[in-house]
Parts: structure tokens; C-alpha cells; sequence
């Protein structure tokens, strides 16, 4: 436990750093890239392989190829767009795996190499757009994610009954989801009410875009979990002491970065400017 403590406050640290302490897009464009590595090269373990063995030198390939398309697309932003609505897209499809597993596994084949790619870029590159409008609107969409996964974990420990997706993630339940997506929406409440001036309309759109940003997370933890699950590794890494992989600590914000990042974009363009 003191060493999960430990970790969890040297990465709050870091991460808050980038954040905050300085105006220069460097530290935190450094962060996200080196982010993409380490997370691409935890995804190309849970991959589908003819042996048991992973071969590190072509799993560290695939995380420089992963850091080296999120700086391309981080230099190029204008295509930025592109790679999250292709994410959101396929989490989108992603539902349909979640709740056929595992009867229906199909997707568990070697395009899941360029489905990573894809995952992670639009999620460092989303994360990196939303923190250079500002970077409370950042720290908004982790306190989403962190809420809602904090609701969930109580509220599904203390009342939790009926299971979410039991051959999925058997911990989760539907009462831990309400638990959720309850504390998220206080937080959402919160930050309307006091934070932002909007028309009604307004504010609906941002209220659906933070709930959508919220499932969102809920789906990238449980598709993460499949992947892992199917490819019977516990964790997706021993990066972070007490935590596992970083994929295991940034799986719901492969999802909700691109959606909440991409509904910003939306909102700016009918004239609602966070």
C-alpha cells in the first residue's frame, strides 16, 4: 500500500507539473509522447503472438512507432480531428465486443496492432489539445474520469449486486456504474453552476458531452480489461510500482480524452466557447 501511495503522489506531482508550472507546450508534449511509448509497448504485449514469448526489441518497436505518430500529429494538429473520430469510432464498435465476450472474440486478431496505434495517439493527442485551451479544462476531465471511477469502486464495494459485464471485468456492477456516474455528475453540477456562464442550451450540450465523457471512461476500463482478460495478462505492465502498466492507469481516458476533446471542438465551432 505505502508503495501505491508513493507512486500515485510522484505521478500526481508530475503530471501537475507539466500542467501547471509552466506555459511552455515542451514539458507537457514530452509527457504525452513518452506516455505513447511506454503505453505502446504495454499494448503490443496483450497482442495475439504464435509464441508465448514477447519479443522486446519488436514490442519497443511498436512503442517508438506509437511516440513517433502521437509527435507527428501533435506538430501537425489540423489531423488531430481525424484520429479521434476514427477512435470514437472504434470505441463505438468496441461495445458490441464488450457485451458479446466471450462468445464473440473475433476481434481479438492482429489489427487490434493498428487499433492501438490508433487508441493511443487520439488519446495523448486529445489529453495534449484539451490541457493547451486550458489546463483546468484538463484537470476537469480527470476529475471526470478519477470521479466517476471513484464513485464506482464504493459504491459498487458497499451495494454492488447486479454484474456489469461479468466475463469482462466481474468486479464491476451496475450499481458501481450509478455510484459513478452520480459523483461525476455532481462534479459536472458543480463546475456548470459556478464556473460557467451559459444559455440553457449551452449548458445541456455541455452536460451531455461530460456524461458522454464519462461513459466514455467506463468503456475504455472495461475494454482494456477484455484485452487483458483475453490475453491472460493481469497487468499490462510494472512500470508504475503498485499500479501496473500505464495503460492500466490511462485505460479510461483512451476513450474519454478523444470524446471530450473532439465535443469541445464541436461546441466551439456552433458558437460555445469553454
Amino acid at each position: 500500500m505505502l508503495e501505491r501511495i508513493i507512486t500515485a503522489l510522484v505521478l500526481v506531482a508530475v503530471v501537475l507539473s507539466c500542467m501547471f508550472a509552466t506555459q511552455s507546450d515542451y514539458p507537457m508534449l514530452g509527457l504525452m509522447v513518452l506516455a505513447a511509448g511506454v503505453a505502446g509497448y504495454e499494448w503490443f504485449k496483450l497482442m495475439p503472438r504464435t509464441t508465448k514469448y514477447v519479443i522486446k526489441p519488436i514490442a519497443w518497436s511498436y512503442g517508438v512507432l506509437s511516440a513517433a505518430i502521437s509527435a507527428l500529429v501533435l506538430y501537425l494538429n489540423d489531423i488531430a480531428l481525424l484520429l479521434w473520430a476514427a477512435s470514437i469510432l472504434t470505441w463505438i464498435f468496441s461495445i458490441y465486443w464488450v457485451k458479446s465476450y466471450p462468445e464473440y472474440d473475433n476481434w481479438y486478431n492482429a489489427t487490434l496492432k493498428g487499433i492501438g496505434i490508433i487508441l493511443i495517439c487520439a488519446a495523448v493527442t486529445a489529453i495534449f489539445a484539451v490541457w493547451h485551451s486550458s489546463p483546468w479544462w484538463l484537470m476537469y476531465l480527470f476529475l471526470l474520469v478519477w470521479g466517476a471511477d471513484s464513485g464506482a469502486y464504493f459504491v459498487g464495494r458497499k451495494f454492488g449486486r447486479k454484474k456489469l459485464a461479468p466475463s469482462v471485468s466481474p468486479n464491476k456492477s451496475v450499481e458501481g456504474l450509478y455510484g459513478g456516474v452520480s459523483v461525476a455528475a455532481i462534479i459536472i453540477v458543480v463546475v456548470a453552476w459556478i464556473y460557467l456562464d451559459l444559455t440553457l442550451i449551452q449548458y445541456l450540450l455541455f452536460i451531455i458531452l461530460s456524461v458522454a465523457t464519462v461513459l466514455g471512461s467506463v468503456l475504455g476500463d472495461l475494454f482494456e480489461s477484455m484485452i487483458k482478460r483475453r490475453a491472460g495478462i493481469k497487468d499490462s505492465g510494472r512500470v508504475l510500482p503498485g499500479h501496473g502498466g500505464v495503460l492500466d492507469r490511462i485505460d479510461s481516458l483512451l476513450a474519454a480524452a478523444p470524446i471530450f476533446a473532439a465535443g469541445m471542438y464541436l461546441l466551439k465551432l456552433i458558437g460555445v466557447d469553454l
